[in-house]
């Protein structure tokens, strides 16, 4: 039987290696134009899907935090005014600080749960639970 400094040796070295500056967890930039006085986004679906989020509250969000009109055209959003691509992106990064980071490790494994008409962001990987605004 192997002693324990060599089957620590050994699990070191099947570890896979850190890909420095590499996070597991990246945020999509959105993916769209505008047409006339309206802006089109193709890819906020997917987003949702990466943020672990339902696409319905991430749009929610949005147009509260953009202040404009907007609704799902099948896969596309579109917002009832010209809105650039780089202040949506800001506010999906607001949304996934208040909505997906834990507060406590920082981690993006949370879920959000409702519990007495109010919802907890709960934390997977450490146990953390904290309210939420409502949208």
């Amino acid at each position: 039987m192997e002693d324990y400094e060599q089957m620590l040796q050994k699990a070191e070295q099947e570890l896979p290696e850190k890909m420095p500056g590499s996070e597991r967890f990246v945020i999509e930039k959105v993916i769209g134009h505008i047409e006339g006085n309206k802006t089109v986004i193709v890819n906020l679906k997917k987003i949702a899907k990466s943020l672990g989020r339902d696409e319905n509250h991430l749009l929610k969000y949005l147009l509260r935090e953009l202040a404009t009109p907007g609704k799902w055209d099948g896969e596309r959003v579109i917002f009832g005014t010209k809105v650039s691509a780089s202040t949506i992106n800001k506010k999906i990064k607001k949304y996934a600080s208040e909505f997906v980071y834990c507060s406590e490790c920082g981690k993006p494994d949370t879920q959000l749960t409702e519990e007495k008409r109010i919802i907890y962001l709960k934390c997977l990987a450490c146990g953390a639970k904290k309210p939420v605004k409502n949208i």
